[in-house]
């Protein structure tokens, strides 16, 4: 799956590290995820533990669910192994 428009942030402060990915277009929010469990090999769950979302996308359910969904998703995948420099440095210019 593409993610685009996807940022995972991890912010490191004495008591441990909180998690938060945000989403770089239209509409803008932060999704503050906790991530739930340490197993090796496995994709990594999360428990959400705050949304910020624009007020003109506070009642539309629908909507926002889809993206808070894909949003766990990436945060999920985004620990996978990264991609090789030979296969980023392609697209360089």
């Amino acid at each position: 799956m593409n993610f685009p428009h996807f940022l995972r942030v991890e912010h490191e402060q004495r008591d441990g590290s909180r998690h938060f990915v945000l989403h770089t277009h239209d509409p803008k929010f932060a999704v503050e995820l906790a991530p739930d469990g340490e197993e090796p090999g496995r994709a990594r769950s999360s428990v959400i533990k705050r949304v910020c979302l624009p007020n003109s996308w506070a009642g539309d359910y629908g909507q926002s669910a889809k993206l808070i969904s894909a949003a766990q998703d990436f945060f999920a995948k985004s620990f996978a192994e990264p991609a090789s420099k030979a296969e980023t440095r392609r697209f360089a210019l």
